[in-house]
């Protein structure tokens, strides 16, 4: 299962990955509302779609989410003791100068949206420590992690990639001691297993509740990103997954662990490899100021991909770019217009292919595997002439993925590791 701001997914899978069903729920929380009543709904509901007679056959389960996003809970009995903080809510200048001021200089801890971030907000505005003397056990949770809480009955564990932005170090399997050391370390998750490994079984109450069996193997979980990297089908190092969706973010498989907070390059462990990974402001975010879907696809099919456009574009929705071009004022480049909207069009994706194999480039620079292969997720996967003109700038075969949920990473991932790419 995965849950992300404002939609869930379920997918089940059976042996060998195949997909016997699948269901999603969008969802708005009310303005007079946390986000904790609309993510329990979209759980219950879920959980309601699948066929009984598939319910009684599940052996294991994995809920995936958005990191970042967290609670703080009492650990005891459930109890949620403030607002939930958002994956992309900005904690502002102080909490982002105190990560800075703890966290090593390359760490993505570092941050005004990291989960560092919202853990001292929560420090720094005496929620927690009011929490406590209340009687309570306040515990800092993912939502994945909350999720997952609902069914087996334990609220302290999360998983090495959820934990990152949260200070953990997953190569040494634990806090560092610069995180130890702070007064708030008492709500870090005591347990944080490898993603896939078991954290409990369904409850009596729960298996009775939802029609789960008892039996069933509730899973780590993982970040949304790292499931839709699974969800693609990578085989090993070199192999690579752009998701093309309103932005562009292009995820590595790699021995060696990369780490640059200037560029915004983290990554997270998949097994004995990495996922090495940054983000681009560019995409298809650009593309829909100035054309309908309608339009790029008619648009496109016109493109001949093995012609260059002749133009020069660093295509954004406006200034500012962080991967692989670190620069705040970073003008977007999409000038001068020529008359044809097929010639437009084509500098645009040019462009875009251009940025990317920039950052295949840069994170090999920085010491990543080097590139092999590259399965696309998102929109842009179905735009062949985008494809083609990919694969000519990447110079590596570019192919779309046939699986792009990441829910269905979700599946393969509580199927104990057995397809994860290590």
């Amino acid at each position: 299962m995965l849950f992300e701001h404002k939609v869930a997914n379920a997918c089940t899978s059976a042996g060998g990955g195949k997909i016997v069903h699948e269901s999603q729920i969008p969802f708005d929380k009310l303005k007079s509302e946390d986000w904790v009543g609309p993510w329990t709904r979209a759980f219950m509901d879920l959980l309601k779609q699948l066929p009984q007679g598939l319910k009684d056959n599940i052996s294991s389960l994995c809920i995936d989410g958005t990191s970042s996003t967290a609670l703080l809970v009492d650990s005891r009995r459930g109890d949620i003791l403030a607002p939930t903080k958002i994956y992309n809510e900005d904690q502002g200048a102080d909490a982002f100068e105190a990560t800075k001021a703890i966290a090593p200089e390359w760490h993505c801890a570092r941050g005004s949206t990291s989960t560092l971030a919202k853990l001292i907000n929560w420090h720094n505005s005496g929620t927690w420590q009011q929490a406590k003397e209340d009687g309570y056990s306040p515990v800092l949770l993912h939502h994945a992690d909350w999720l997952a809480s609902l069914l087996t009955g334990r609220r302290d564990t999360s998983d090495w990639n959820n934990t990152l932005k949260l200070g953990y170090d997953p190569e040494a399997q634990c806090y560092p001691d610069w995180l130890l050391a702070q007064p708030y370390a008492g709500l870090l998750p005591p347990r944080v297993l490898e993603p896939g490994k078991a954290v409990g079984t369904v409850t009596d109450q729960m298996a009775e509740l939802t029609g789960l069996p008892k039996a069933c193997t509730v899973c780590a979980g993982t970040s949304d990103s790292t499931s839709a990297f699974i969800a693609a089908g990578v085989q090993g190092p070199g192999e690579a997954v752009t998701s093309l969706g309103s932005t562009f973010a292009p995820k590595l498989l790699s021995k060696t662990r990369v780490d640059n907070a200037f560029y915004g390059v983290y990554s997270q462990r998949i097994g004995d490899s990495w996922l090495v990974g940054g983000a681009s402001n560019t995409g298809g975010a650009v593309l829909k100021e100035f054309f309908t879907s309608d339009q790029l696809k008619e648009l496109s099919a016109q493109i001949d991909p093995d012609q260059p456009s002749g133009l020069d574009y660093y295509p954004l929705t406006k200034p500012g770019e962080r991967f692989p071009v670190n620069d705040p004022h970073l003008e977007p480049r999409l000038t001068p217009r020529p008359e044809s909207d097929v010639l437009f069009l084509h500098g645009m994706l040019e462009g875009m292919a251009n940025i990317e194999a920039r950052a295949y480039g840069l994170l090999r620079e920085l010491g990543a595997a080097p590139l092999t292969k590259v399965y696309t997720a998102g929109g842009g996967s179905k735009n062949p002439a985008w494809l083609k003109i990919r694969e000519k700038k990447l110079g590596v075969p570019v192919v779309a993925s046939t699986q792009v949920e990441a829910a269905y990473g979700s599946a393969l991932l509580a199927q104990r590791r057995a397809a994860m790419p290590v």
